[in-house]
Order: structure tokens, then C-alpha cells, then sequence
């Protein structure tokens, strides 16, 4: 009965562990989401920033996780080289070690103040103090969960049964790597499976191969999420693992060497296992960095693009369910959701040919274009003929669909006369944007994206939450831009001459940007204008 209490016991504090993480990862995607995105999107323009990119969102979201299925859709969607994520997940591993060094430092005193503080701030109504209060909350859980864990063990760590089966582990080095990663895929998380080697004291060089094991258990989440995501999110976290498993194996023989140096570093057997962790991905990181492009290009070989598909005729618009205006209406909306996909194309296309000066993924956005006006129009055919005797809910989502559908063909015709015709007179003029003003239109890229992103999830789920930040953030890109403007002004009256040059072409694209942004946000209104919380004008009262 002992026996099932601590398991019960480390069980709990291991899901208290897991909950403070969700708290945290979530608080900080709500506080700052955008910010990070579009650092992590801007970031890797070097290798040097690549990695503190990967490891600066690693300890905020506390999860490498996150952070790789977030670097995967830039990936997918072309905006960051293949390479470079690779370097961007080396920095998550370090992130992901820096995080256990903290939690383990004895901070766990300050525990209830940072529950406390989060409280009092998550009340608040703006969304980057709620969500710094979700993730301080978060954090003081880590912290407690801590605590918890080290108690749960204690009887563990005196007793014979376990003293019995380390030494088993420890005579097989292979079933100890295998033990470690099966702990951290059971707990989806190697910062989980380090804590728990930390919390037993496990004694000497066996300390360092279920740390070993533990990071390529770390990696097997995100392949196993992305098993059936794109060709390009594969290969990022398939490399990843692929990465982890010779780093651990090239290690495992080394294993009585680095316990030893690293014990003679830090005091206690209980901190070998974070120090072994934060060694290892740093070693790691340092002697991948050369390698990252030729494993890129390996993996691109190994893991071939699959092939495409022929354009078709509408998969969503069934002239049978014409008959039934729930099946329509659904089939309408799955139409839409592919046409806003095609714009995201659009989008990345123009961007890349931005950020590489090259006007050939240009060629897409045209013939994008010419599909996104056949579809939308195919969409407005199909509802027209959707019966009269429709309900009023069915009439309010016909509206909302034939909305939506016009403002994203809207959105197709402002990325391809106004944005990609801008790049187009970049490339082909030779023109130099100066470093800030390349800096504000690819940050404006990023955001305008995102919205994009939450305007498809608002225009299928009707969430409230995500339509009022929209409107905010359509404030925040408005003042974003007229800043922009104003920095722009203020580079041609110091003589820049890069401002010069691309003065108008600075200005025109921020305002596109602008405007793109105005028309996603615009499904938003409905939702809000429904509950009451939408004004009529932004006119302020007499």
C-alpha cells in the first residue's frame, strides 16, 4: 500500500510539473505570441542568432517542444531555412537545459510570491498582463511541483528494491539510455525526465546516460506530432532526433569521464544530472553548428518532397448537398478555408522574394491569384444557389461565408498588384532598403501572417477571445505602421540614402500591409458586433 502512495505521489507532483509548464507556455504565447513569432521568424538571418533565438523562446515557453513544432510551420511555410532550424532547435536544447539549471537552483522559496503575483496580474484584462499572470502561476507550480517530487522519492532513494534496481541499470548501459528516453515520452518532456533523475540522486556515470536517454526521449514528441504534417515539419524534428540519438551514443562511453569532471564542478550527485544535461547540448551544439547545411541537405534526401498534385475543380462544393443547407454551408466553409490558404502561399511567396531579392517565387503568387479570384467566385455561385427556404442561422452563415470569401479575394489582389508588384521594382531596380526599414516591412510580413492565421481559426470556430485580439492587434499594426512611417521620415531627413532610394516603395508596402490586415480582422466584426462589444465608429463622443 506504501508502495502505491509514492508512486501515486510522484505521479502527482509529475503532472503538477507538466500543468506548471502548459500554465507557463500558454501565458507566454498569450502575453507575448506575436513578439516571439516574429522574433523567431527575424532571427535567423545569422547562425548566431538563430541559436539565441531558439533558446531565448525555449525559456519562454519552457518547452523545446513548442519551440520546434512552432520552427517546423516557418519551415513548411518557407520562411526559415531548413539549416537554420536546425540551429534554432540546438538552441531550444539549450534553452531546455538552462530551464532545469534554474528550477534546481534553489529559487523554490520564492514559490508562493510568484503564485501570488500571478493572481493579482491574471486578473487583469490586457492580454500581456493576464498571460504574464498565467505563466508566473505556471512557474510557481514548477517550483512547488519541485518540492514535491523530492518528497515523493525520499523513501525511494533508502530503499533496497531501488538501491537493486540502479545497480541493474547501471550494469546495462544500453537498457538505462532506452529506461531514460522511455521517461521522457511518458512524460512528453526530457526537462520532466531530468528532474525526476535529479529528485533520486541517482549515483555516478548512471546519472549521465539517463540524461543521455532522456534527450533523445525529448525528441521523439515532436516526430511523432509532426508523423503526419508536412515533408518539410518531418524532416526538421526527424533531424533533430537524428541528432540527439549520435550525440547521445557518441557520449555513452564517455559517460564515467564527464560524471567524474562534472562532479568535481558542482557539489552533490544531485546536480550532476541538470549539469550533465546543460554539458551535453552545449557540447552537442558546439560541434553540429558546422554541419547543420550538409545535414540539411541529407535529410532533404532522405525524406523526398511529395509530389504534387494537379489543380482540381472545388473538393468542398457538392451540388447535392445543395439540398441540405448544414452540408452546403459546411462544404462552403472548407472551400474558404482553402482559398485563405492560398493567400497564406501568396503571402510567404512575396516574402521570400523579399528577404532573398529574388523575384522567381513571384511566379506562384500570379498563378495563386487567378485561383483565388476562380474559387471565391465558385463559392458566391455555389451559395446563391442555396435554397430560400434556409433558416436565419443558415442566412447569417451564408453572409458570413460571402464576406470572408471577398475579403481574402481582396486580400489576393492587394499581395499581387500592390506587394509582390513593390518586390518586383525592388529586384528588378536594384533598390536597398536601409536595415531598420528591411527590419519594420519583414516584421509587418510576420504579423500580418499571424493574423491571417487567427482569421482562419475565428472564421471556423467563432471564438470571442481570439476575435477581440484580433481587433487589437489590428490597432497595434496600425500604430506599428504610422511608427514606421514616421522612423522612415526621419532616416530621409539624416540622408540616408537607402531611404531614399526606396521611399515610396517603403511606404506603399506598409500601407498594403495595412490594409491586408484591416480586411482578416474584418471577420472579427460579426462575432463582436453580435456580443455587443463593437463600436460603430472610432469617432470619440462630442
Amino acid at each position: 500500500m506504501n508502495s502505491i502512495l509514492v508512486f501515486l505521489q510522484i505521479g502527482g507532483s509529475i503532472a503538477l510539473l507538466l500543468f506548471g509548464l502548459g500554465l507557463v507556455r500558454d501565458g507566454v504565447t498569450t502575453a507575448f505570441g506575436l513578439r516571439l513569432k516574429t522574433a523567431l521568424g527575424l532571427g535567423t538571418r545569422t547562425r548566431g542568432r538563430a541559436f539565441l533565438t531558439g533558446l531565448v523562446a525555449t525559456l519562454g515557453l519552457q518547452s523545446s517542444t513548442a519551440t520546434a513544432l512552432l520552427t517546423a510551420s516557418f519551415v513548411e511555410r518557407g520562411l526559415i531555412l531548413a539549416g537554420m532550424a536546425q540551429i534554432v532547435l540546438l538552441g531550444a536544447n539549450v534553452g531546455t537545459a538552462m530551464t532545469a539549471l534554474i528550477l534546481s537552483s534553489g529559487v523554490g522559496v520564492i514559490a508562493p510570491a510568484l503564485v501570488l503575483a500571478g493572481v493579482v496580474a491574471s486578473r487583469r484584462r490586457t492580454p500581456a498582463l493576464s498571460g504574464t499572470g498565467r505563466a508566473l502561476i505556471g512557474l510557481g507550480l514548477m517550483l512547488i511541483s519541485l518540492a514535491l517530487l523530492g518528497q515523493a522519492t525520499s523513501p525511494l532513494r533508502g530503499a533496497p528494491e531501488m538501491a537493486a534496481f540502479l545497480a541493474l541499470l547501471d550494469r546495462s548501459w544500453p537498457v538505462a539510455l532506452i529506461f531514460g528516453a522511455a521517461i521522457a515520452v511518458v512524460c512528453s518532456s526530457s526537462l520532466a525526465a531530468v528532474l525526476l533523475v535529479l529528485s533520486l540522486d541517482v549515483p555516478g556515470a548512471l546519472t549521465v546516460v539517463l540524461v543521455l536517454g532522456a534527450n533523445i526521449g525529448g525528441a521523439l514528441a515532436p516526430v511523432l506530432i509532426t508523423a503526419r504534417g508536412s515533408v518539410e515539419a518531418r524532416r526538421l524534428t526527424a533531424g533533430n532526433l537524428l541528432i540527439r540519438c549520435i550525440g547521445a551514443l557518441a557520449a555513452l562511453p564517455f559517460a564515467p569521464l564527464l560524471a567524474e569532471t562534472l562532479t568535481g564542478l558542482v557539489p552533490g550527485p544531485a546536480a550532476l544530472a541538470v549539469e550533465a544535461h546543460l554539458a551535453f547540448n552545449l557540447v552537442l551544439a558546439a560541434l553540429i553548428w558546422p554541419l547543420a547545411g550538409p545535414i540539411a541537405r541529407l535529410l532533404h534526401r532522405a525524406i523526398p518532397d511529395a509530389p504534387q498534385a494537379p489543380d482540381a475543380a472545388p473538393r468542398w462544393l457538392d451540388e447535392a448537398s445543395l439540398e441540405h443547407a448544414t452540408l452546403a454551408l459546411a462544404g462552403a466553409s472548407r472551400e474558404a478555408l482553402a482559398i485563405g490558404d492560398d493567400v497564406a502561399r501568396m503571402l510567404d511567396q512575396t516574402r521570400l522574394a523579399f528577404r532573398k531579392n529574388d523575384s522567381a517565387p513571384l511566379a506562384e503568387v500570379s498563378k495563386l491569384e487567378d485561383r483565388v479570384d476562380l474559387r471565391q467566385q465558385q463559392v458566391k455561385t455555389y451559395l446563391s444557389r442555396l435554397g430560400r427556404d434556409a433558416e436565419e442561422e443558415d442566412r447569417r452563415r451564408t453572409i458570413a461565408i460571402l464576406d470572408y470569401v471577398i475579403n481574402l479575394e481582396h486580400v489576393g489582389d492587394i499581395i499581387e498588384k500592390g506587394l509582390a508588384a513593390g518586390v518586383r521594382k525592388k529586384v528588378g531596380l536594384g533598390l536597398r532598403f536601409s536595415d531598420a526599414g528591411y527590419r519594420e516591412l519583414d516584421s509587418m510580413f510576420l504579423m500580418t501572417r499571424e493574423t491571417l492565421l487567427m482569421a482562419q481559426t475565428i472564421f471556423m470556430t467563432g471564438d470571442r477571445d481570439l476575435a477581440r485580439q484580433v481587433m487589437e492587434q489590428k490597432v497595434e499594426i496600425r500604430n506599428f505602421e504610422r511608427q514606421s512611417a514616421q522612423r522612415h521620415l526621419i532616416r530621409l531627413r539624416e540622408g540616408d540614402s537607402a531611404s531614399i532610394e526606396t521611399s515610396s516603395l517603403h511606404l506603399d508596402m506598409l500601407r498594403d500591409l495595412k490594409r491586408i490586415n484591416a480586411h482578416l480582422a474584418a471577420v472579427s466584426h460579426p462575432i463582436l458586433d453580435e456580443e455587443g462589444l463593437l463600436a460603430e465608429s472610432r469617432m470619440r463622443g462630442a
